[in-house]
């Protein structure tokens, strides 16, 4: 009778399934990659990136606008006017260093310098300043301009390195998050198979059918269960509280993750869809738009426009000008005797300080190509070798899962043999934990599985 009953509870405590509870929801993996691109912090700082680029975009551009110049300076003085000058004009700088400029001046007075003097109405002028060595065709606002274009991209890349990061890191913790789940369901089932094992043991004890020291060894796996439990179940708590870090709703308000919430339960069948990396790990992937080596490009050929921009330097700085001058009134007129010109001439003789600075850049530009080489390298032997880690973490799941089968079926035999008084509680007892121990292992080998598809999608950088 007694031996019949223990037969029949061990048979209904080994059924026991996990979470069963109907209140639970699961929260799936997709579901929460989507909380953490939209909503966490970080994700949304990547953006700021950009627009810090297009807001300098902005400023470099601010160097081609027109500007309006008005300078006035008048001398009043026990009643007499000393002098009343004014300059105004009116600038509009262009690409290549060429500078249109309109103006008009105005002086009046008793003590006006000569040089000043002007007709009465005043006189305007209309003209032309050209460089026709330094800042001819690059100079510093054209180079601004340009390295701001070219900024841009570069913050667009470093946006999904830096959007990639917190994907990955979100990503382990959900995975830790569903290992120490699994683990407190694995010690919560056996813990109850222990304290059902310990129940029975004490009744057939107590009928004379097994010795008293069988319930001492079935204590102690029932006190170590409890033991195991604890510290899977503190585990959890943490992983739940590193999990909640990243989940957030908008207006920056942080989530907490709930006890009815429990994550995705056939993950090994969605996450290479989710991460979309499914043809990552059957064909050979290009890594030319990868964002590491657009980075690394794009500041290729930021150091590319500042050693144009020294070599420049090199030259003879010449700049002349032409304006054409007349009377307001006299606008109309095609007299062209009455200008101005001016020219400006200026270059250091050795050219140290230019020829140093042009060596440095170029030094710069080949460091930064070598790096970019050795990205190239580093990036295709990352790949490679994820792959092959994947596939081979894979085959070893399949081994894992048949070596959980075999110890099962050996703890059912030896629950057999026990019931018919052919085995002791120490044997029994020794079967599962080989069990658990198998399937601990099987929860680890799941988990390096996870971590493992998402390090590659960390490699190629894809968060879109």
């Amino acid at each position: 009778m007694y031996m019949k009953q223990l037969i029949l509870i061990l048979t209904l405590s080994v059924s026991i399934g996990w979470a069963q509870d109907q209140n639970l929801k699961e929260l799936s993996y997709n579901e929460f990659l989507g909380y953490v691109k939209k909503f966490h912090p970080l994700a949304k700082s990547a953006n700021l990136e950009i627009n810090m680029a297009q807001a300098n975009l902005m400023m470099a551009r601010g160097g081609f606008d027109p500007k309006i110049e008005v300078d006035f300076d008048k001398k009043q003085y026990k009643n007499k006017e000393y002098f009343s000058i004014l300059n105004s004009s009116f600038k509009i700088p262009t690409w290549y260093g060429i500078e249109v400029k309109a103006g008009f001046d105005n002086s009046e007075g008793i003590f006006v310098n000569p040089e000043h003097v002007l007709p009465n109405q005043g006189l305007t002028s209309l003209g032309i300043n050209i460089p026709l060595g330094q800042g001819l065709f690059i100079n510093q606002r054209m180079a601004d301009l340009r390295k701001a274009k070219i900024q841009i991209q570069l913050s667009q890349a470093e946006r999904r390195l830096q959007a990639i990061e917190v994907l990955y890191n979100a990503s382990l913790a959900y995975f830790n998050w569903k290992r120490n789940y699994n683990e407190v369901q694995l010690y919560t089932e056996y813990l109850n198979n222990a304290e059902i094992r310990f129940k029975g043991i004490t009744s057939l004890i107590q009928n004379g059918d097994k010795p008293q020291i069988d319930s001492v060894e079935a204590g102690i796996v029932l006190k170590n269960r409890r033991l195991n439990l604890e510290e899977s179940q503190l585990k959890l708590i943490k992983a739940k509280l590193e999990l909640s870090n990243y989940l957030w709703l908008d207006n920056n308000i942080p989530l907490e993750l709930q006890d009815n919430i429990i994550p995705e339960f056939n993950l090994d069948k969605s996450i290479e869809e989710t991460l979309k990396i499914n043809e990552l790990l059957v064909s050979t992937i290009s890594i030319e738009n990868h964002p590491k080596i657009n980075a690394i490009q794009n500041k290729l050929d930021i150091l590319e426009v500042e050693r144009k921009l020294k070599a420049n330097s090199l030259l003879p700085k010449v700049d002349i000008g032409y304006h054409y001058l007349s009377e307001p009134s006299y606008w109309n007129s095609t007299n062209f005797n009455n200008y101005k010109i001016g020219m400006n001439f200026n270059f250091p003789i050795f050219l140290r300080k230019e020829r140093g600075a042009l060596q440095l850049a170029k030094f710069k530009i080949q460091d930064t190509r070598l790096s970019l080489e050795l990205e190239r390298v580093q990036l295709k032997n990352k790949i490679n070798a994820q792959q092959t880690e994947i596939k081979s973490i894979d085959r070893q799941r399949k081994i894992i899962i048949d070596l959980v089968k075999d110890n099962s079926t050996m703890l059912r035999s030896e629950e057999r043999l026990f019931s018919f008084g052919e085995s002791s509680i120490f044997l029994l007892n020794t079967r599962e934990n080989n069990l658990v121990i198998a399937q601990l292992s099987q929860l680890n080998l799941e988990n390096r599985f996870f971590n493992s598809n998402a390090e590659l999608f960390k490699i190629m950088a894809n968060p879109d």
